[in-house]
């Protein structure tokens, strides 16, 4: 319990300092000291409790009770004052009806359901603190440079509010980790809704108009995921009796008529935390902040806090089955419709976006089905996921403020004006969706899982999905891998900081993919089997292991200096109809000269978000209005 403890309240620790301490040298040397002290303390909350069953902390406390009343009342005070200056009426609303709605829980219902055992944890909470803990905080460090180089780019005389950036990111840390940790129901909804609130400052940070538009687009999205987050509460308390997520897992299984309503509610929070559609456009919108706030959105906080739940939630998916076909068709046409929407962005934080949003839907669907074998393979996708979306995000952050641009069509060259960075970044892109690495072998067993329980279009979404994703992420490696030139090599001024997270996403990344057999047997085996009672892996421990040696060797080609060119490097030669090798030109069939350049297809007409996007939102959009009316009818309420 000490180390539980620990990991949620010395973040707080730290937040706190960083806004007294608002020197440049002193903030540097309290995010370095506390990301590392939060990253070891991470690691050895995982190997001592390696292959954890689920463990019950007997703890109860009525003035962390009262805690989290005042902060729910704090949370909305804050967003009624930037819907009153901004003139934002929706967020206002749903942020009035959210606090009448956990008003009337916690000081009436709440009251009548105490949790003995507010805190817990399993493999699966160990395996989100080593995420949150060590890639969250790898990623506080890395905005060390990073927004050092922001503020230098924003207009003069502008108030620097790197301190409450800073602090913002440590206290998102300390949510996530009452989340993974919380038995409690209603601790791990405050928690919930500390996220939202950080997400929203932290996409607001620049206070441009377009960054407090998507901020707001934000808010006023995961406030209605909060609503549907307090309804599951009430149905808990009221139908299912109780406010421990223990006992309630455990009583639906066993009655899954009571927990049909709550198991909506709690899906619904998890799909609009995990930008799913018809949320995607606000996990978009997120790019607007600075890179750091996009990578800990996308890989370690925000998002995954979404999936945690429903993956949580994926026993009673399996015996549920309204709710488990809204949230496989969700994720499922979430995936495929992201994932087409990805080959027609040029952008490179955008095609991030759109992989992400559409990796969560593969999650999501996973949980969805419930069985043991989507579970295992979600668990899998989490950690993929966020190890390499963490490297490319950053990798994308560096990228952009040494070459002027983050678009795609603007890195030609970039394995020799970045080569290390180039090499790290085509790592993050393989790992993403070639075999040896890791989400290959991961999405293989989500497809043996469908077709185990015969969800045909399941699998045909998946196959379709699949195929886009090759395409763009093809498009984007093949950019990175072309060399021709000498350029100026541009990566010699960037941060320690930088360089640090960097390689340590890298690493992780690496081992990951290598030791997927220990940590199956050691991480995801052991959750599995704690819910399930069998174990849930489809795929051969000897398989595994071979796609890991692969892995090895394949890393060792591309980042090991030895085994890299040192020919002699010899000017361009454009096959005997150069006109300008330095200038890459040639003469064309009619004599003129044109450049020699190399560009993608992005097909806008065919995938774009215009044409594509619609189908998504409505489509999801009448599944869970169908599923909660069902929901609803099924589940009589006391109210």
């Amino acid at each position: 319990m000490a180390l539980i403890g620990f990991l949620i309240v010395f973040p707080l620790v730290v937040a706190a300092l960083l806004l007294l301490f608002r020197a440049n040298t002193a903030r540097n040397a309290i995010v370095w000291g506390g990301g590392a002290v939060i990253a070891l303390a991470s690691c050895a909350f995982v190997f001592t409790h390696l292959g954890a069953q689920e463990v019950l902390i007997p703890f109860e406390s009525e003035a962390i009770d009262w805690l989290c009343t005042g902060i729910s009342v704090a949370i909305v005070a804050v967003i009624l004052a930037f819907s009153y200056k901004h003139k934002n009426v929706w967020a206002a609303l749903l942020a009035v009806v959210q606090l009448a709605m956990v008003l009337w829980f916690e000081l009436g219902i709440e009251a009548e359901q105490p949790v003995a055992y507010s805190l817990y944890f399993d493999s699966l909470s160990v395996l989100m603190a080593f995420i949150i803990g060590v890639i969250g905080s790898g990623i506080c460090i890395y905005a060390i440079g990073y927004m050092e180089d922001f503020q230098a780019h924003e207009p003069e005389g502008a108030r620097d509010r790197r301190p409450t950036f800073f602090a913002l990111m440590f206290l998102f840390l300390s949510a996530m980790f009452a989340i993974v940790f919380c038995n409690n129901m209603e601790w791990m909804f405050t928690a919930w809704e500390v996220t939202t609130l950080c997400s929203f400052l932290l996409i607001g940070y620049t206070r441009t108009d377009e960054a407090m538009r998507n901020a707001f687009r934000q808010i006023i999205m995961n406030l209605a995921g909060g609503i549907g987050f307090v309804v599951a509460l009430y149905a808990c308390a009221l139908q299912v009796g109780t406010l421990s997520f223990h006992e309630f897992l455990a009583i639906g299984m066993q009655y899954p008529q009571l927990a049909v309503l709550a198991v909506t509610g709690f899906g619904f929070a998890g799909i609009t935390k995990a930008a799913q559609m018809p949320f995607q456009t606000w996990l978009l919108g997120a790019m607007v902040a600075p890179t750091p706030t996009s990578a800990l959105l996308h890989s370690s906080t925000m998002v995954k806090a979404g999936v945690f739940l429903l993956v949580k939630c994926a026993p009673l998916y399996a015996v549920c089955p309204a709710p488990s076909v809204m949230v496989m068709l969700v994720g499922g046409i979430t995936f495929a419709l992201c994932s087409f929407m990805a080959i027609s962005q040029s952008n490179a934080k955008r095609v991030l976006a759109y992989s992400t949003i559409a990796n969560l839907g593969l999650i999501t669907a996973c949980a969805g089905v419930g069985t043991p074998e989507a579970v295992w393979a979600a668990c899998f996708l989490i950690l993929f996921h966020a190890v390499a979306k963490s490297l490319l995000f950053l990798c994308v952050g560096t990228a952009e403020h040494h070459i002027g641009s983050r678009d795609i069509e603007a890195m030609d060259l970039l394995f020799e004006r970045m080569p290390r960075l180039a090499r790290y970044m085509m790592v993050g892109i393989m790992a993403m969706f070639i075999a040896p690495f890791g989400m290959l072998v991961a999405k293989w067993a989500t497809l043996v899982s469908f077709v185990d329980v015969h969800q045909v279009a399941l699998v045909i979404i998946l196959a379709f999905g699949s195929a886009a994703t090759f395409m763009f992420w093809a498009k984007w490696l093949g950019k990175l891998a072309g060399i021709a030139g000498q350029p100026e090599n541009v990566e010699l001024t960037v941060h320690k900081s930088e360089w640090f997270a960097t390689t340590l996403m890298m690493f992780l990344l690496l081992a990951a993919c290598i030791g997927i057999v220990p940590v199956s047997h050691c991480i995801v085996e052991p959750y599995v089997a704690s819910v399930y009672g069998v174990l849930g892996q489809d795929i051969a421990s000897d398989n595994l292991w071979i796609a890991a040696i692969c892995v090895v060797v394949v890393s060792a080609v591309l980042l090991t200096p030895r085994f890299r060119n040192r020919g002699r490097q010899v000017p361009v030669y454009l096959a005997g109809v150069s006109a300008d090798n330095d200038a890459r030109t040639f003469r064309d069939s009619l004599s003129n000269q044109t450049p020699a350049t190399a560009r993608n297809w992005y097909m806008e007409d065919v995938f774009g978000e215009k044409r594509i996007a619609p189908v998504g939102v409505v489509f999801n959009s009448a599944i869970m209005a169908v599923v909660f009316v069902l929901a609803f009818m099924a589940t009589p309420m006391p109210f």
